[in-house]
Parts: C-alpha cells; structure tokens; sequence
C-alpha cells in the first residue's frame, strides 16, 4: 500500500505551508492542485513546492471548484503509484493530527473509504452545523442506510484504483461543492465500504470561506436530486446488501 496526501488549494495560499508541515512526518508525497489561483496565491504554493521536496503542484489555468482540482489530484496519484490518498481542506479546517488514525484504519480495511465524521467546536458556526444535519438526512435516504455519517467533509482517504473506476463508469460528476458527496455516494452504490472516524473541525475567524450560499446551496441540492434519481434502479440491490448485513449480524 502507497500513501499520499491531495491538497486542493483555491484562495488559500497563505494556510498551505503550515498544512503542509504537518503532514511532512509521514513521508509520504504530497499533491497540491492549484485550482486557477490568482498571482499572489500561486506565488505561495510555489514557494511552498520549492521548500519541500515531498510536494507536487497540479495546476489548472482557470478555477475549475474543489471536485475537478481532486479529480484531477487523484488522476496525479495513479499516476505517481499511489494506492490510497488522503484528502484534507488547504485552510486548516482539519485536525491532521488523525491523519494516523485515518492510515490506521485504512491499513485495516484496504478497500474501504475512511471518512471523516466531524466534531465542531462549541463555537462554530449554527448554520453550518444545522444544514450539515439536514443535509446527512439527505445521503441517508440515497444509500437506504446509515452507514455515512457525514458526506459532505474533506478529511478521508480513498483508495485509488475504485475511485478511477468510478470515474470511467460515471457520466457526470458534479466538480464543485456536491462533489464530495456525490463521489462517496457513487462509491458506496458500486459498494465500496465506508468508514466513518471522528475529526475534529475548526473554523478561524478570520478563515476565507470558497461557499456561495446561494449557488453553492443551488448546486448541492441539484447533486441530490440526481442522487434522488440514480437511487431508483439501485433500489433492489441496496435492499439486498442491508438485507444479507442484518442476516450476518443475527448469525
């Protein structure tokens, strides 16, 4: 098993390095896509690139949204021979401090997702935790069970080779905010184990946040109700599956 770290960057150039250390410990390389950074932000990462040695920069010209700058991080890492990567936000929002728990897990359950199930601080804010709830009704309903507990954070670890599978069987992907959670859905439809592990998230003061409530919001919902429709033929076999799991659980 081969690890490696993808980092998508969009307007947080100034958070990258202190992300980038801490994960140095591992050894392991670390792929960071500029998703179409402007001049400032891009002179960041590539002083981060030319400090650190583990690093690779991934560019794209015109910002492509989170979904198409990992897409584009995970091609990189089959490329490179990695097997597994771990996804984490470029702003500090992660406690990469679980980042051995994560691998632990993961060294565990080779082919599974572990992904994060975040715990907020008593300060974050109410809105983001209210529509996360909201939102994980959502993906309950989708996968006919509750075996995400969280769909929508960027701590986890895939593992390569399904994932670029996932990708030549999809149509589409959304490639900005659903993306998260359409891809961990996908998966979990071909049935990819996924593994939720607690992470803790922070949300600086003064944090640059990429959200658009109104087109983000307009752009998730529409991920769903596709997800709503990809639901329908899938129905008998997510049946089956959670069937043939409580059978086992009586056993």
């Amino acid at each position: 098993m081969k690890y490696g770290f993808v980092i998508p960057v969009y307007r947080h150039g100034a958070t990258l390095e202190a992300v980038v250390k801490s994960l140095l410990a591992y050894n392991f390389p670390i792929i960071v896509v500029d998703d179409g950074n402007d001049e400032e932000n891009r002179a960041l990462i590539s002083g981060v690139a030319e400090k650190y040695s583990l690093v690779t920069v991934v560019t794209h010209e015109k910002n492509g949204g989170k979904g198409r700058a990992m897409i584009s991080g995970i091609r990189k890492a089959d490329e490179m021979g990695l097997t597994h990567i771990l996804q984490l936000d470029s702003d500090g929002q992660h406690d990469a401090g679980k980042c051995e728990r994560f691998m632990e897990l993961s060294r565990q359950n080779p082919e599974a997702i572990i992904c994060g199930c975040p715990e907020y601080e008593k300060d974050a804010p109410k809105s983001r935790v209210n529509g996360r709830k909201f939102a994980n009704g959502w993906i309950h309903l989708v996968t006919l069970s509750c075996d995400i507990k969280d769909a929508m954070i960027g701590f986890r670890i895939y593992p390569v080779a399904p994932f670029i599978s996932m990708l030549k069987h999809t149509l589409y992907i959304d490639g900005r905010m659903g993306f998260d959670i359409e891809v961990l859905v996908r998966q979990y439809w071909r049935g990819v184990p996924v593994i939720s592990e607690p992470v803790k998230v922070f949300y600086p003061a003064d944090g640059i946040s990429n959200y658009n409530y109104f087109t983000d919001t307009l752009r998730v919902s529409g991920t769903y109700a596709r997800l709503c429709l990809g639901l329908i033929p899938r129905i008998p076999v997510l049946l089956f599956r959670k069937i043939k799991k409580a059978n086992k659980k009586h056993e």
